[in-house]
C-alpha cells in the first residue's frame, strides 16, 4: 500500500514521498534562515585598514580577516576540542567586548630596540547550550592579527586537556605558498627530527601537506597581486605545545599538534592545562608588500617577560672553530688561539663545540676561561640535551635534561666565568619538551648564562619571555655549508629566503659570514664559497641575532681584504630598527637596519641575472658620508667613499652584496 497523510475524513492529501520533499525544503530554507541571522562582530586596527570579522554561522565559530578591499583570509574555523567537551560546534557568539590596547618596551635583542604597540582587542564569548564555554581574544594592529583561546573552569573541573584545536586558515584561490615541510619524528642525523632544518619550496600551489605532516611555522603565502601573509604563532611555553600547519584541502590550513613520535615516544601530543587557561597566540601579518613582514613585532608585542633577568646580559659577536675546523678543532690550543682571534677582532666570545669535555675537560676549561678573561674574551660551551629521545652521541651527555645534573653543571660553569651555553638536539615539540626548553632557560638565569638552541623548535616570543634567552638555529644553518657544496651553490638562495620567512619572527643564529674560500682549517680544500665577500659583509647586517658567532678564522687576519676584516669588526649585532626596501624570497632581498646613528643598507642577490636598483640614500641626509661595499664594476668594486645623494645606482651580480653606511 502507498503511503499517504490522511485528514480526519480519510481521504488522502499528500503523497509520502511529496511529504519529504517539502520537510527538505524546510530544512535547507531553516538553514538558510540559520545563516542570515548568524551573530557578526566586526572590529578593525586602529588605522581602519585591517579588519576581522567573527561570526557563528551554522553553530561554529568562524573568522575572515580583509586588508582593505581585499580578504587575505576567508572564512576560517576557530574552537577547541577538550576533555571537557567539543567547543568547535554548537556554538552561540554572545558578544565582543572591544577596547583599544596600547603599550610601549624597550628590547634590546630583537630586530627594533623601542616599540610602541596600539591594537583593537576584541574579547568575543561564545556559549554553548546558554553557557559560556570559552572566548576567542583578538589583537588587532595596523599589520598584525592575532588570536587566542581563553578556556574556564566548569564546575569543579579545574585541570582539563586540550586535544587540537579548529583554528585553520583559508587562503585565497590562486595563492602561493612558500613552505618548510615539517620532518618526520625520529629520522635524520642520529633520529634527531623534526628540528626545523628543512629546504622552503617557494611560489608552490596550495593544497600540499609537506612530506605528509605539514609545514614548520613560520608560512608564507603571496596573495596573487593582492599582497602577503604571514602565519606564525608566539607565546609557546611549558604550559602548551609548541604547533604546526596542516593542509586540510586546497586553501585551507589548520593548526596540527607535535606527532606521537616526537621524543622517542615520550609524552603526549595534546596539552594538559590548568583552568582558566590562556593559549599560545596564532599570527597573521598581512601587507600590499613584504615590508610588514619584516618589520612586524607580534611575536613580542603579545608576550610577557617570565622572570627577571639576573644581570645585565652582554650580547655582540664571536669567533667559532667548528665551522671550519669539525670536532678536532676543539682542542685546548685551538681554542686559545681562537681566544686570540676574538681578541684581536674586538668580540666578546668564543663557542667551543662538541666533544670539548672529552678532547679539553674540566679542568683545562677552567684555564682556558681564565685565559679568555685576561684577554676580555667569554666562552659559550656546547652540550646535547639528551636525554631519551634521539642517538646524537656528542657529549657533554646527559647535563641538561634533569634539573638536579643541569643545576650543578651551571654551578661549575658560573665559578669559572662561563658566559653562555649552546643547547643542541632537541626532541620535538610536545608540551614535555617546551618545559625544558623553559627549565634550561630558567636554570641558566639563575647561574648568569646565556643560552643559545640548535637542533630545535622555533623561538616564540622567547626573546621578550626568557632575558637570557639569545637565538635559537631552527633553520637550515652554517654547518651545511660545510657538509656539501649543493649547500653552497644556494647559499645566497637560502638567504634571501630567511631575510622574509624564518628570520621575521625571531632570533636566527645561523653562524656565517665567513670570509675563508674554503670551509677547512688550511683554507685550500672542501666545499667552497661562491658568494662574494661583500656578499658575507652583507648578511652579517641581513641576519638578526644579538648574539652572533662568526664563521671567521684566525688565518682571515692575514688572507682576507682589510676592508672586510675592519667592516666585521665594527659591524652590530643588537639593533634599533630596520626597514624593507625590496626583494622577494629566493631572488633577492634589500633591506636596512640602524644602529643608533648609523643606517646600514645591504642587498644580496641570488638571481641569475645582475640585479639593477636605486637606493634611496635620504635617510643619510644630503652630502652625507658613505662607506659603499660593492661587487658592482661601475663603483670600482670592493669599498670606496661617496656624498649621499637622493639615489644610488647600483648593480648586485649574482651571489653578490651591497653594504652601505654613513662613516
Amino acid at each position: 500500500m502507498e503511503n499517504y497523510v490522511y485528514l480526519r475524513n480519510r481521504k488522502p492529501i499528500i503523497h509520502y514521498s511529496n511529504m519529504k520533499k517539502i520537510i527538505l525544503a524546510v530544512l535547507a530554507m531553516a538553514s538558510v534562515w540559520s545563516s542570515a541571522w548568524a551573530t557578526e562582530k566586526s572590529f578593525s586596527s586602529p588605522d581602519g585598514k585591517l579588519t576581522v570579522v567573527v561570526d557563528d554561522q551554522n553553530g561554529a565559530a568562524n573568522y575572515r580577516v580583509s586588508l582593505g578591499e581585499t580578504e587575505f583570509i576567508g572564512r576560517s574555523p576557530l574552537g577547541l576540542k577538550t576533555s571537557m567537551g567539543d567547543f568547535t560546534q554548537g556554538l552561540t557568539l554572545a558578544g565582543c567586548e572591544v577596547k583599544t590596547v596600547k603599550e610601549s618596551y624597550d628590547l634590546r635583542n630583537i630586530k627594533k630596540s623601542h616599540v610602541d604597540y596600539e591594537a583593537t582587542e576584541a574579547v568575543c564569548s561564545f556559549e554553548q547550550q546558554g553557557k559560556k564555554v570559552m572566548d576567542v581574544v583578538f589583537r588587532v594592529s595596523n599589520r598584525d592579527v592575532a588570536y587566542r583561546y581563553t578556556l574556564l573552569p566548569k564546575g569543579q573541573t579545574l585541570v582539563a586537556v586540550i586535544e587540537s584545536e579548529a583554528s585553520g586558515f583559508q587562503l585565497p584561490e590562486g595563492t602561493k605558498t612558500f613552505l618548510c615541510p615539517q620532518s618526520r619524528p625520529m629520522g635524520g642525523f642520529a633520529r634527531t627530527s623534526p628540528s626545523y632544518e628543512t629546504s622552503y619550496t617557494l611560489d608552490d600551489e596550495m593544497g600540499k601537506n609537506g612530506w605528509g605532516e605539514g609545514y614548520s611555522f613560520p608560512c608564507l603565502f603571496r596573495v596573487g597581486d593582492k599582497g602577503w601573509a604571514l602565519i606564525s604563532e608566539t607565546g609557546v611555553d611549558g604550559r602548551y605545545v609548541a604547533s604546526r600547519l596542516l593542509n586540510v584541502n586546497g586553501g585551507l590550513y589548520k593548526i596540527g599538534f607535535p606527532q606521537q613520535g616526537e621524543c622517542n615516544g615520550w609524552g603526549s601530543t595534546s596539552a594538559a592545562v590548568a583552568l582558566p587557561c590562556a593559549t599560545p597566540w596564532r599570527t597573521i601579518t598581512v601587507g600590499t608588500t613584504l615590508a610588514n613582514i619584516v618589520e612586524t613585532t607580534v611575536p613580542f608585542d603579545l608576550v610577557s617577560q617570565k622572570y627577571k633577568a639576573s644581570q645585565e646580559y652582554i650580547y655582540g659577536k664571536g669567533s667559532w672553530s667548528w665551522i671550519i675546523g669539525m670536532d678536532s678543532s676543539c682542542n685546548f690550543d685551538e681554542q686559545k688561539r681562537y681566544i686570540d682571534f676574538s681578541a684581536a677582532m674586538g668580540y666578546q666570545t668564543v663557542l667551543i663545540d662538541a666533544l670539548w669535555d672529552k678532547q679539553i675537560g674540566y679542568e683545562k676549561m677552567a684555564e682556558l676561561a681564565a685565559y679568555g678573561k685576561s684577554k676580555g674574551v667569554g666562552l659559550f660551551l656546547w652540550y646535547n640535551s639528551n636525554g631519551t629521545w634521539n642517538d646524537a652521541p656528542q657529549s657533554p651527555l646527559g647535563k641538561m635534561d634533569k634539573s638536579r645534573e643541569r643545576r650543578a653543571e651551571m654551578a661549575w660553569m658560573k665559578s669559572i666565568g662561563i658566559r653562555g651555553i649552546k643547547v643542541d638536539f632537541f626532541g620535538g615539540d610536545k608540551q614535555n619538551m617546551m618545559q625544558l626548553y623553559e627549565d634550561i632557560l630558567s636554570d641558566a638565569n639563575d647561574f648568569g648564562i646565556l643560552v643559545i638552541f640548535h637542533g630545535c623548535t622555533l623561538p616564540r616570543g622567547w626573546e621578550k619571555m626568557y632575558p637570557n634567552y639569545a637565538a635559537s638555529e631552527a633553520v637550515l644553518a652554517s654547518e651545511n655549508l660545510h657538509f656539501g657544496q649543493g649547500a653552497c651553490d644556494a647559499e645566497a638562495m637560502n638567504a634571501t629566503i630567511h631575510t622574509f620567512i624564518r628570520n621575521t619572527v625571531g632570533s636566527m643564529d645561523f653562524g656565517g659570514s665567513t670570509l675563508n674560500k674554503f670551509y677547512s682549517a688550511d683554507n685550500k680544500r672542501g666545499t667552497h664559497r661562491v658568494t662574494s665577500d661583500v656578499y658575507a659583509l652583507a648578511t652579517a647586517v641581513l641576519f638578526q641575532s644579538a648574539v652572533q658567532h662568526f664563521a671567521l678564522a684566525p688565518n682571515n687576519l692575514t688572507d682576507a681584504p682589510d676592508w672586510a676584516i675592519d667592516f666585521m669588526k665594527n659591524v652590530p649585532t643588537t639593533w634599533d630598527d630596520v626597514k624593507f626596501i625590496d626583494g622577494y624570497p629566493g631572488k633577492y632581498a634589500i633591506i636596512v637596519r640602524r644602529a643608533g646613528d648609523h643606517w646600514f643598507i645591504v642587498g644580496i642577490n641570488a638571481d641569475k641575472q645582475p640585479l639593477k636598483a636605486n637606493i634611496d640614500l635620504s635617510m643619510y641626509g644630503k652630502g652625507a658620508e658613505l662607506l659603499v661595499y660593492s661587487d658592482d664594476a661601475q663603483l670600482n668594486g670592493s669599498v670606496k667613499t661617496v656624498k649621499a645623494k637622493k639615489q644610488l645606482a647600483v648593480t648586485i651580480p649574482t651571489n653578490g652584496g651591497l653594504v652601505i653606511v654613513n662613516k
